[in-house]
């Protein structure tokens, strides 16, 4: 007989999975499914995960983690469960809580491949294949509906699901409080609020942020939250800066360890401002950090660095050289990984939008500290996942073109490169609508190729030798190298279709009635 949880927390197979332990396959999910059927596609970027006898996974999504930890450390019954086990717990259930990334595709780069190929993403068909179920075990069973996570604010564009799928409670920002809060309202029968949105001023402290109970996929470890560069577009910066302490870190590798998850990712959206004094990287405590996972892991990646600080490291103290000479010497890797923004080329537009994501530097030489910063992470074999932004507000063809010719002088340096549709979030955050049609110029397109000629000569480099160079990985090199070369003709012939019919167009979702 299995256990009886009040709090079931899930989410659905997109991003329940360890995505065969390469964070990046995960990103194929926010694509439709080209060239193979859905179900192959799903074996290649989101499998099934280990589970145990219950269904509990043995890794799970970081912020579930984080939510299953809090209930627990107040006493409520609550686990996280497979989607594929959920019906066997919904009879007893007083409430799922249910998290994700990017609910309906309406976040990058999701809303982007839709807009483009004019097919629906597979994590939103997977959401929306999943939701449909829960909304049917509710009716049965009468349990709450709690969802929340980076895409929460996805839920206001959608009012007609909100209602239709039986939703109780949007939680838009840090829930380890809240939570705890409305688990106590659920058991005690109370009516829920509809909307909690946890501003600047209510997020945990650090010392009510707890610590992960079950290990989290790929061995993701935060260590810091919140951003001091203020960018307009990014939700990021809208929250306090907090650095969460070594022993707390520790913790969680620990855990992650035990389950036997060795392979780890450090989780900021700045791994070098770490213990950083403002926006300059400090010595000391980046290496005290970088020890504590050397310790415990295998091999290591960053989630996020911004160039800024990667120029700052290695120009002060030469601190980028010195932690790259410790991961190589103590994990069993020969690169890093790490996700980077460029975001554009154009000096007049980093002003407006994003005047700190150079500092200390000025905004003006932000084309020149991309450059830097992307010669630096070649000579030290750091292999960055990078993104750049179309369709900000007021961006002029001449903004674009200087964002071209950036990309064209980073052809050097080995790295990924990929384009973005301007979303609206953080400051900028506004309607659906603002997605929902794009202005696509001649401009776009360019830098559309420019960016797909960058990627691919670089993604079979990588492949071959760095990111899948073991005899094991030889099935999925070859069918990774297939789907980079349809992919490259794909794209080419969409940019080849909309360069040549319009100086500029709009396209939409393609939006199936739900």
């Amino acid at each position: 007989m299995k256990r009886k949880y009040d709090f079931v927390i899930t989410t659905d197979r997109t991003m329940m999975s360890n995505h065969h332990g390469k964070e990046f396959l995960g990103f194929l999910a926010t694509g439709p499914a080209f060239f193979v059927p859905e179900r192959i596609w799903y074996k290649i970027c989101c499998p099934k995960p280990e589970i145990d006898d219950e269904g509990r996974p043995v890794e799970a999504p970081y912020g579930l983690r984080k939510i299953e930890a809090a209930l627990l450390d107040a006493g409520y019954n609550a686990a996280i469960i497979d989607p594929d086990f959920i019906d066997e717990y919904a009879p007893y259930a007083k409430a799922f809580l249910i998290g994700h990334h990017d609910f309906f595709a309406y976040g990058p780069p999701s809303s982007e491949w839709w807009i483009i190929t004019g097919k629906e993403p597979v994590n939103r068909k997977s959401f929306i294949k999943f939701m449909k179920h829960v909304a049917e075990l509710k009716k049965r069973y009468g349990f709450k509906i709690i969802v929340g996570g980076p895409a929460a604010w996805q839920w206001l564009w959608e009012p007609g699901l909100w209602s239709k799928w039986g939703v109780d409670t949007v939680v838009d920002g840090e829930a380890e409080c809240v939570i705890k809060k409305l688990a106590g309202k659920i058991l005690s029968g109370e009516e829920l609020p509809k909307y909690i949105f946890i501003g600047a001023m209510d997020v945990p402290k650090i010392e009510e942020i707890p610590v992960i109970r079950g290990a989290s996929v790929n061995g993701i470890v935060e260590i810091m939250r919140g951003c001091p560069r203020g960018c307009k577009f990014c939700s990021v910066t809208l929250r306090p800066l907090r650095f969460i302490p070594l022993d707390i870190i520790e913790k969680e590798v620990l855990v992650n360890v035990r389950a036997g998850v060795k392979h780890g990712i450090i989780h900021s959206e700045d791994v070098l401002l770490y213990g950083a004094r403002g926006v300059i990287p400090r010595e000391e405590p980046l290496i005290k950090l970088h020890d504590v996972f050397l310790r415990h892991y295998i091999s290591i990646a960053w989630a996020h660095a911004s160039l800024a600080a990667i120029v700052v490291a290695e120009r002060n103290g030469r601190i980028l050289t010195k932690l790259t000479e410790m991961i190589y010497s103590k994990a069993k890797q020969d690169y890093l990984g790490v996700e980077v923004g460029i975001e554009t080329g154009s000096p007049r537009l980093a002003k407006e939008i994003m005047p700190a994501k150079s500092a200390p530097y000025p905004a003006e030489k932000w084309p020149e500290v991309v450059e830097e910063a992307f010669a630096i992470m070649h000579d030290h074999r750091i292999i960055p996942a990078a993104t750049f932004i179309l369709n900000f507000p007021g961006e002029t063809p001449s903004d674009v073109m200087k964002t071209v010719e950036l990309i064209e002088r980073l052809r050097p340096f080995r790295s990924l490169i990929v384009p973005m549709l301007f979303v609206p979030m953080g400051a900028l955050k506004g309607s659906r609508e603002i997605i929902a049609k794009v202005r696509i110029t001649r401009e776009h397109i360019e830098a559309y190729k420019v960016a797909v000629r960058h990627t691919v000569y670089w993604a079979r480099d990588i492949m071959e030798k760095f990111y899948l160079n073991k005899p094991m990985y030889l099935p999925l090199k070859k069918l990774l190298n297939y789907y980079v070369s349809r992919v490259q003709k794909k794209v080419d012939e969409i940019v080849e279709e909309l360069g040549s019919k319009f100086t500029y167009k709009e396209l939409a979702l393609k939006r199936p009635e739900i």
